[in-house]
């Protein structure tokens, strides 16, 4: 008797019942607390499991239109479904050229995840609340007495489980600030990173504006 044949696996119906993969490309302002944080966002399950997302971490340091310049240039690529820029605004001095970054972003689909006044802001925002105006000094070293830490450099996994509540806050400051009409960049403080948290871990409805 002739053996029998097994039926060959359909490797195309399997790929295609696959999620796909979305590629993010985050240029960070900084070169240590921000992509620490991003780094430890990928280490995630829901990121690097059911979300199915790759995040490339741009470190070099530049200004806000510098970074969405690059974004730009990157964008381009067929490979990419999203670039992000993550940077501060600074007080008492702002960056410079600020809103035409963001006007430029806008015109090319450009996502920004911005702190004003830095990226302490929403650091702190995983710990308390903060509705007082703060300058970039007052900031970072609220940030360090909260985390502990003595340098730039930050544990980003201690600050996962705190995300959610980190974005009901800075949530909650988006619409103080609707409510008092101020706009950027006198929108201090607040941090658009929820958004960038929203976008990559996109099952987690806590996220979405709206749910606060």
């Amino acid at each position: 008797m002739a053996p029998r044949r097994t039926r060959a696996k359909d490797l195309r119906r399997k790929t295609a019942n696959r999620p796909e993969r979305k590629t993010v490309v985050v240029f960070c302002e900084g070169e240590a607390s921000e992509p620490d944080y991003v780094n430890a966002l990928k280490r995630l399950s829901g990121v690097r499991g059911s979300a199915s997302i790759n995040i490339e971490v741009a470190t070099e340091r530049g200004v806000p239109l510098t970074l969405v310049r690059r974004a730009v240039d990157r964008a381009r690529d067929d490979e990419v479904d999203e670039c992000w820029c993550v940077f501060d605004v600074e007080w008492p001095r702002h960056h410079p050229n600020l809103k035409e970054a963001v006007r430029l972003a806008e015109e090319h689909g450009i996502r920004l995840a911005i702190s004003n006044p830095c990226f302490e802001v929403w650091l702190i925002l995983h710990f308390e609340d903060q509705t007082a105006f703060l300058n970039t000094d007052e900031a970072e070293r609220r940030s360090r007495k909260l985390d502990g830490r003595t340098g730039k450099r930050i544990d980003g996994d201690t600050y996962m489980p705190l995300r959610a509540v980190a974005a009901k806050r800075a949530l909650r400051l988006t619409q103080l600030h609707e409510k008092n009409a101020t706009s950027f960049p006198r929108d201090n403080p607040s941090s658009s990173m929820c958004d960038l948290l929203a976008a990559i871990e996109p099952g987690t409805t806590s996220f979405v504006r709206g749910t606060v």
